[in-house]
């Protein structure tokens, strides 16, 4: 009975307009008395012995905005979380690290994730029950949420909270018996990057039983997943996975040892895998045709109904991905999609005006100025009329056409629970020019004038006519470092084709590394805080903010040769160090997501393993030999070579789940040149534009003389502090040994020979 009373005492008020996430304060004004993540309501929890209700989502995330208007608007609802809960919300991109833990617990109860994410916690924070989306009292749907079938046998939200409230007053010690268990469980989950030097024992060094072989088992696994008709590695809901692209696309690039060991034919089919998937892809309606950008994920196989939200995390790496792809197959429909995203990256609304680039953009949108409700992908979708009425009638008809616009729509009912998409179509690439041309008896350029002009009107026409989805102006950390590293890339890619788009990149980049080094950056204790939003957020930086940020700054120091960028990454790596590596004996390395010593976390995760985002660990351990290779620092590549040791029983078993960390086995084993170009003149110039027009993973360049700064650089490497700066030439550098190229090699080897150099 004094469970009851202490419930009866306790009035609980929504408190979310104390945040500063805009997905957290779209709830401020929910019947639900949302508490926000902290000591008060965990405190409250305990004091009145009730179970947390947490309910984790972003504000992009179109199903959360379905269990919003469904489930937290109800007064049913209301009153079930409000009298027997501590209800709670929180933005997984703020707490990824809380995110992480009970996605973990959901993944490996349900057999799958997403969100919103669900779960029902203990006092002590033990996860009890959970799930993503439940229908609630005002439910609707008919067909699917999240992928999967909705039949009579679903549960409802209301009947999960009642059975929840029974279960915790009637059977209490039950209940925090299975918690416990489950956390034991968990725990053990979350030491993987643990077993290697217990399962291997004490003899030889971490990591000595990962072999280059281990890329070719990853290979293989992707050929046998591979959509051979429309790309792609899955089922639907479709992924993009540009993690797994990069290394598809870059294994071919790897020096000729590996080649050697994985196969010339199946390095080219492992390229061609990924360039196909990269096309249908930029031909898909997962593709803003009309404006920028790219959505994050197709509901159907072959890339034509996107769900719309569009995540900065998503444009960045396909960006990565498109820059490969174009630097090893030079087709223009590469270069075309890597203008596209990074148009879309340094344009409004993304590029915030102070500098850094906000999260992503809503799904759901009013379809005109006038309406009171929200659909799905209504800034995207177009009828056939829409194109009449906006176009002249020859524009209307060729664009219809070269986007597979019907009068009947091109949406099929089972993928519209809503009904939202009668009549409409998500534009799809369906015809080229050369065939339109001969369809429409006109020239292949004035088809191609057409669908420019087409294109211009219809953007013009929507950014005036249709309100735009809702934008997360949150600035992350750990995104803006990868938007970094991917506009610099760019910049380096661009230097020799169009300059001025090249110069817009790079000074978006730096803009941004200035804004994070003003806003989130505290000089004195040497920390990052991830998130931006009206002043700096309360998050502190976790190890994904200060990876992704380091390897943002090491591309933009090779796209600039301003010394101050690898100075930074310096500092921050060392941080990174300091903050989140694991030093235990048992372990041998890797870095925690998260620091010692947070009291509001049930487990302290450290993953390799890559997911939306490539593993924090894998960054890391390409970061820490450039860092090494950059600085002739040897400190920095043992930290690397423990990080790979700490993942090698988990490496061994399942390669293809690493994709990020493999390059890295790639380097423990054949090392990693630096190439040293000094001086000025034509021969000079022409090699460095051979360097940029390559891929190179196990190389990296440093610049003296001319318009490089690098008086910071000489200082902190002996090996190039006495080089002559003003000399021209080129040195390849391996094991604290350099060696100049002669000027007849210099014109006659690519950059990728070079690599291939040894020492004498």
């Amino acid at each position: 009975m004094a469970q009851k009373h202490g419930e009866q005492e306790l009035r609980l008020e929504n408190r979310l307009a104390g945040s500063r996430s805009p997905y957290v304060r779209g709830h401020m004004n929910n019947p639900v008395a949302w508490q926000m993540w902290g000591p008060e309501a965990i405190a409250l929890a305990k004091k009145h012995n009730r179970l947390l209700f947490l309910s984790i989502g972003y504000a992009a995330c179109h199903w959360c905005h379905v269990m919003e208007r469904e489930s937290f608007l109800s007064p049913e609802i209301a009153s079930l979380l409000n009298d027997s809960f501590i209800p709670i919300k929180l933005d997984r991109e703020e707490r990824p690290d809380i995110d992480r833990i009970y996605m973990s617990y959901v993944q490996a109860t349900s057999g799958s994730g997403g969100w919103p994410l669900n779960v029902f916690l203990t006092p002590d924070l033990e996860p009890v029950f959970g799930g993503t989306y439940w229908p609630g009292p005002n439910h609707s749907m008919t067909a699917t949420s999240n992928g999967a079938a909705l039949g009579a046998e679903t549960v409802g939200f209301v009947e999960i909270l009642e059975k929840m409230r029974v279960v915790w007053q009637r059977q209490e010690r039950r209940c925090l018996e299975s918690a416990k268990e489950i956390t034991r469980q968990l725990r053990e989950f979350a030491e993987e990057g643990t077993h290697s030097h217990r399962q291997m024992g004490e003899k030889g060094e971490p990591g000595d039983g990962l072999e280059i072989e281990l890329l070719e088992e990853a290979y293989q696994h992707f050929a046998g997943k591979y959509d051979s008709v429309n790309g792609g590695f899955s089922m639907p809901p479709k992924f993009p996975t540009p993690v797994k692209l990069g290394f598809l696309l870059r294994l071919g690039q790897m020096p000729e040892a590996v080649k050697g060991v994985v196969g010339e034919e199946e390095c080219e089919n492992a390229a061609a895998m990924a360039v196909a998937t990269l096309r249908k892809m930029a031909r898909g309606g997962i593709r803003d045709h009309i404006g920028y950008g790219f959505a994050r994920y197709s509901v159907t196989a072959d890339w034509s109904l996107p769900h719309f939200e569009k995540m900065l995390y998503d444009q960045v790496q396909l960006l990565n991905a498109y820059l490969d792809a174009f630097l090893i197959t030079h087709d223009p429909e590469m270069l075309g999609a890597v203008y596209d995203i990074s148009t879309y990256l340094t344009s409004s609304p993304i590029a915030a005006p102070e500098g850094g680039f906000y999260s992503a953009e809503d799904a759901d949108s009013y379809p005109t100025h006038t309406d009171k409700e929200k659909r799905e992908g209504a800034y995207y979708v177009w009828s056939l009329k829409d194109f009449r009425s906006i176009l002249d009638n020859r524009s209307a008809e060729l664009c219809a056409r070269f986007y597979g616009v019907t009068a009947d729509g091109n949406i099929s009912s089972e993928n519209d629970p809503h009904d939202e998409f009668i009549s409409q179509n998500a534009l799809n690439i369906r015809l080229t020019p050369s065939a339109l041309s001969k369809e429409f008896g006109l020239s292949e350029e004035h088809v191609v004038k057409i669908l420019k002009e087409g294109r211009k009107t219809l953007r013009e026409w929507r950014e005036r006519e249709r309100p735009r989805p809702s934008l997360d102006d949150k600035v992350v950390v750990a995104w803006n470092g990868l938007a970094i590293g991917a506009l610099a890339r760019t910049s380096k890619v661009l230097h020799d084709i169009d300059p001025e788009k090249a110069k817009e990149c790079r000074s978006a980049a730096e803009k941004a590394v200035a804004f994070i080094k003003k806003e989130l950056w505290d000089k004195t204790s040497k920390k990052l805080w991830r998130v931006y939003r009206e002043g700096r957020g309360d998050a502190p930086g976790f190890a994904d903010d200060y990876a992704f940020l380091i390897q943002g700054l090491l591309d933009l120091y090779e796209a600039t040769f301003n010394d101050t960028y690898l100075e930074f990454a310096d500092e921050i790596q060392q941080s990174q160090t300091t903050l989140f590596h694991d030093a235990s004996p048992s372990s041998g390395g890797g870095f925690f997501s998260t620091p010692a010593h947070q009291s509001d976390l049930l487990l302290r995760l450290k993953s390799g393993m890559d997911a939306a985002e490539p593993s924090t660990n894998g960054i890391s351990v390409s970061n820490l030999y450039r860092l090494a290779s950059f600085l002739d620092d040897d400190s920095y590549a043992d930290l690397a070579r423990g990080t790979l040791g700490a993942f090698e029983s988990e490496v061994l078993q399942h390669p293809f789940l690493f994709a990020s960390l493999l390059p890295g086995i790639v380097v423990k084993k054949l090392g990693m040149r630096i190439i040293v170009v000094t001086g000025q003149g034509k021969d000079i110039d022409e090699a460095l534009g051979r360097m940029r027009a390559e891929v190179a993973p196990t190389r990296t360049v440093v610049r003296l003389g001319r318009d490089a700064r690098s008086e910071w650089l000489k200082k902190r490497n002996e090996l190039v502090a006495n080089m002559n700066a003003d000399k021209p030439g080129v040195w390849v550098c391996e094991g604290g040994t350099c060696r100049e190229e002669s000027d007849a090699d210099t014109q006659t080897k690519s950059a990728s020979q070079l690599d291939e150099t040894t020492s004498d």
